[in-house]
């Protein structure tokens, strides 16, 4: 959630305790049921079932949860009434944020988003009104210690990514950053998996074109109870901002 590395964000969510761990699961669980609606229970012909099990894998979660998520889903259809929602506003000192949530019960995430903003002075604004200031691309992060093993040093990993349609490929100290488009980013994803690429984290996500620092101890405050409060939330799936954290 910084201009910093990606993949310390994503390190730092994973050791979190398993409270966190289970709010990780709860929404992959969600994201299962939506895919399973939207385009069947078998991943061989539901790329959007398949990028999330990828996703799911990525998290640690057990085959036997994701099975049993994707039986569920695909038993009770009826009763699957989770909607995909975006919510936008401002922090304090102008950092733009994005909220991504899936709901059964909408009047409930706005609820728990307008708070979360208001505790922390922030103020929920209209659709659009900061979307503008991000890009929507596929996202998939490399953890470098765990392509060790593997015969890819970064140019023949450039050129594999390339070829499979990816836009560009970062190297940061201990990771790398792969970005698609948002239609490319199952084939790209799949092709790495068929490559035998282990990924970190694969998701499409939005991208700030530039970032906001914050530095006032008051402001910082506000900005991470804000934060918090939106990942304590079921509903919220990700959140977005622009702040380049120190």
């Amino acid at each position: 959630m910084s201009g910093h590395s990606k993949f310390s964000n994503i390190k730092a969510k994973k050791e979190k305790n398993d409270a966190a761990k289970g709010k990780i699961f709860t929404v992959i669980g969600h994201e299962l049921a939506l895919a399973v609606k939207q385009g069947g229970a078998d991943p061989a012909s539901n790329s959007k079932l398949r990028d999330v099990i990828a996703k799911a894998k990525a998290n640690n979660m057990p085959n036997d949860t994701i099975n049993n998520g994707i039986k569920k889903a695909a038993g009770s259809l009826e009763s699957v009434n989770f909607e995909e929602l975006q919510y936008e506003g401002y922090g304090v000192n102008g950092v733009a944020i994005i909220v991504k949530a899936l709901t059964d019960n909408k009047n409930r995430s706005a609820a728990d988003v307008r708070s979360a903003f208001a505790k922390g002075r922030g103020s929920l604004g209209t659709q659009g009104s900061v979307s503008f200031l991000f890009d929507e691309k596929g996202q998939i992060i490399l953890d470098k210690e765990a392509m060790e093993d593997l015969d890819k040093d970064f140019d023949s990993l450039m050129e594999l990514a390339l070829e499979a349609g990816a836009e560009d490929i970062r190297e940061e100290e201990d990771s790398y950053e792969i970005l698609t488009s948002p239609e490319d980013f199952s084939s790209v994803r799949e092709e790495l998996e068929k490559q035998g690429i282990p990924m970190a984290e694969a998701d499409i996500v939005m991208i700030p074109q530039n970032y906001v620092s914050v530095t006032e101890e008051e402001a910082v405050k506000n900005l991470r109870r804000t934060l918090d409060l939106l990942e304590e939330s079921d509903d919220v799936q990700n959140v977005y901002t622009n702040w380049e954290e120190e």
